[in-house]
């Protein structure tokens, strides 16, 4: 038994809490590596949420995204902009909730049920940028729109909340899923 274990706790408790704040920690400091452009800053958040979900699997991972937006909603400055409960009314806010639905995507998508083929995990990182950009961009357009009270022409919001950023977003996909492939091959994870 591992020394760190508890008689009568389940097997890799511990381990998987862990891994889940590592993730949670590695997205907060995502966040603050930073190229500032209007409306959404480009960070490397994506690419710590979408390892979550390929490296701990759609429950674990989307609870380590699911952890860091709590945190930030509870007043840590762990956001792009800042944090606390005001920050659901930021335009941004959605692409934090994209992240948690696209991590367990991308982990239900590459999860361990299926052989980890090249195929399965690009396809799974590219879902996962395309439901994290679908809760982004439909919530920047609402609260741009309804709260703020900007008439905000929907080819603007496709110029700065989706074609500026989707090259590097592509990127940074790219990166994740060989990334998680060689994290995987080393068992890191497991």
């Amino acid at each position: 038994m591992p020394p760190c274990s508890r008689p009568g706790s389940p097997p890799g408790t511990i381990r998987d809490v862990s891994y889940i704040a590592l993730f949670a920690a590695l997205t907060a400091i995502g966040a603050f590596i930073r190229i500032p452009i209007p409306v959404c800053p480009f960070t490397l958040q994506l690419l710590f949420t979408t390892l979550a979900g390929l490296v701990l699997g759609p429950a674990k991972g989307a609870a380590a995204v699911t952890l860091y937006v709590v945190l930030g909603l509870a007043g840590l400055p762990v956001f792009t902009a800042g944090g606390g409960p005001s920050y659901v009314f930021q335009p941004t806010f959605g692409y934090l909730l994209g992240f948690i639905a696209g991590a367990w995507i991308a982990g239900l998508l590459a999860g361990p049920h299926y052989p980890w083929t090249r195929r399965r995990v690009f396809a799974a990182v590219y879902v996962n940028l395309a439901v994290v950009y679908g809760f982004g961009v439909s919530y920047t357009y609402l609260i741009s729109s309804c709260y703020l009270g900007n008439d905000t022409a929907l080819w603007s919001l496709f110029l700065y909340a989706f074609a500026v950023e989707v090259p590097g977003d592509v990127a940074v996909c790219f990166a994740a899923a060989i990334l998680s492939r060689r994290l995987r091959r080393l068992q890191v994870f497991v």
